[in-house]
């Protein structure tokens, strides 16, 4: 009797200890991280705890999966576990391990697509995200919303683009039904076409709603856009002319060289933002048919040629003088 009581108090001991190492396996500090501060891992879409468990351990990330399984079977986590990416720090516990995979608290990867750049340039930036997955195609011009977007591992690369596209048409279709009367615009694509000539002209966001006044009080009057950027696009398709322009790209014959044609271009030259939309849909009323840049990284607004002329002198004469200035240095 006395051994068989032994006995047990040394079982029990036992398993008391076996019970506080599963606790402090669990709760206290996990593993350190194999490399830097902490350990990225991916989890596939499907696995099971112990596939997950098996995962972890295999990135170094706990060290005992059975307690991992255990623990998730018991909190009732076992089939709540969700795929992704995750960063795990440095001796995490395996408590916010479980808890973190619980949670879904995966990597967020940002793709960002400045405004104003060509649906090309768009799909170079995607193409060159390489956590992502899939090639994507070269979306129509215009077609895209310029913002920064969050991505998880392995998302394919048209799902994304098809993403920045839907954007677009939401926040489009917005705009539109809120648009100023009386705009000349036959279609929302034609609005799309100026916002992203206004996009090209300005750098400064308060500046497009008055430059896109300008462009529209030219289409009411019949005048012809001129507008330098449409003549770029014409030529390089978007890409950096590398240069002034010279007086024959000003007289080249394309369909984009707005110094010839009247009216649109047949294409926007550009993704153009949020800012140009909402410019080109909801512009101030103003009697301004000109503008020429300030030398202050703005510009300068007029509503008679005579008086655009002298703003042009003005403009010519500061850049004249910022030439001599640098060439005294």
């Amino acid at each position: 009797m006395t051994m068989a009581m032994g006995a047990l108090a040394v079982l029990g001991v036992a398993v008391g200890l076996v019970l506080l190492w599963a606790v402090w396996t669990y709760q206290g500090p996990g593993p350190a991280a194999p490399k830097g501060e902490s350990t990225n891992v991916i989890l596939r879409q499907g696995a099971g705890v112990g596939e997950v468990a098996a995962t972890l351990r295999r990135s170094g990330v706990i060290s005992a999966p059975s307690i991992f399984v255990a623990a998730a079977q018991i909190t009732g986590s076992a089939r709540r576990l969700k795929a992704g990416e995750y960063e795990i720090a440095s001796h995490a516990s395996m408590a916010s391990v479980l808890d973190k995979i619980r949670s879904g608290k995966v990597v967020r990867h940002l793709v960002t697509v400045p405004e104003g750049v060509t649906s090309e340039a768009v799909t170079d930036i995607l193409m060159k995200a390489d956590f992502l997955s899939g090639a994507a195609p070269v979306a129509a011009e215009g077609t895209i919303l310029p913002e920064t977007y969050e991505v998880r591992r392995g998302e394919d690369r048209a799902a994304v683009l098809q993403r920045m596209m839907d954007a677009r048409d939401q926040l489009l279709a917005t705009l539109w039904d809120r648009r100023r009367p009386g705009l000349p615009y036959q279609s929302p694509d034609q609005a799309v076409i100026l916002a992203s000539i206004v996009e090209k002209e300005t750098a400064k966001a308060d500046e497009r709603p008055h430059i896109a006044s300008v462009f529209i009080n030219r289409l009411q009057k019949g005048m012809r856009l001129e507008s330098d950027p449409t003549i770029i696009y014409g030529l390089t398709h978007g890409r950096p002319l590398g240069h002034g322009l010279r007086v024959s790209e000003i007289n080249s014959q394309t369909p984009y060289n707005t110094y010839l044609i009247t009216g649109l271009p047949p294409t926007p030259i550009g993704n153009p933002g949020r800012a140009s939309l909402a410019a080109a849909l909801d512009p101030p009323t103003t009697n301004d048919l000109f503008f020429v840049a300030d030398g202050n990284g703005g510009h300068v607004f007029s509503p008679t040629f005579e008086e655009h002329s002298r703003n042009v002198a003005r403009w010519r004469a500061h850049e004249q003088a910022g030439k001599s200035a640098m060439a005294g240095k």
